[in-house]
């Protein structure tokens, strides 16, 4: 089958060793988040604070989440990795992108029960064919050995596309869009949720999900993305 189709880099097209890979270039140019950064939202720090600092953000605005982690920063490669998942039926790159979410998250992976996805709505589900933030999801179930609970979740609102609004017209967008399986609510009740979706931006999102998980009876919930946006409307690395 590679003969017909040769595995090509995820990130610019060039032919690799083997599919779901970058060639060297493009694996140069990834910035991977390291620490120092937020405790509680991951956002990256330009210089080391000591451990188990705080934004002023996440002080002043306490997050209903515990704690957030991403793998990458949303520019560049990671972002065509990020779209040809999202866009162009490449659930191939899951993989790809779950070990790298290992690698990062593992604190919040540790400290959690079961992996849950932030839902498409049926709409766009229907339209994508697949939920990229449930193959994210399902990919770090079989690395980590966490249960993914599938359906615990309905998005039941259609809402618009996140691009191109502010933080606030973000917020106004997704709040009330989530709800929980009544006949998952039991399943759920007193568990520590690890949310997974593909980029943290805003963090509006994940956070209109998390407030669904806790009213759904969850105990905790932490959040783990694959990539994030490093400055965005009010939320920027912080000097």
């Amino acid at each position: 089958m590679q003969v017909v189709y040769p595995p090509v880099c995820a990130g610019c097209g060039k032919m690799t060793a083997k599919a779901a890979a970058l060639c060297p270039d493009c694996w140069g140019t990834v910035r991977f988040i390291e620490r120092p950064y937020c405790e509680i939202t991951g956002l990256p720090f330009d210089h080391d604070r000591g451990e188990g600092l705080e934004s002023p953000d996440a002080i002043a605005n306490p997050p209903p989440y515990q704690r957030a982690r991403a793998a990458v920063l949303h520019d560049g490669v990671a972002r065509n990795i990020v779209h040809g998942l999202k866009y162009s039926d490449r659930a191939d790159l899951a993989v790809m992108m779950s070990a790298w979410m290992v690698r990062a998250g593992r604190d919040v992976i540790d400290d959690s029960d079961v992996i849950v996805a932030v839902p498409l709505h049926r709409g766009r589900l229907f339209a994508r064919r697949y939920n990229q933030s449930a193959e994210l999801a399902r990919a770090l179930a079989r690395l980590s050995g966490k249960p993914f609970m599938a359906g615990a979740m309905r998005r039941v609102r259609k809402t618009r596309q996140q691009v191109g609004l502010g933080l606030r017209a973000r917020q106004d967008n997704v709040r009330g869009a989530f709800s929980i399986e009544p006949a998952q609510a039991q399943r759920l009740l007193g568990l520590k949720v690890l949310l997974v979706d593909d980029v943290f931006t805003t963090g509006s999102t994940v956070e209109a999900a998390t407030r669904a998980l806790l009213r759904g009876g969850a105990s905790q919930v932490n959040v783990l993305t694959f990539a994030r946006v490093a400055s965005q409307g009010e939320e920027t690395i912080y000097a």
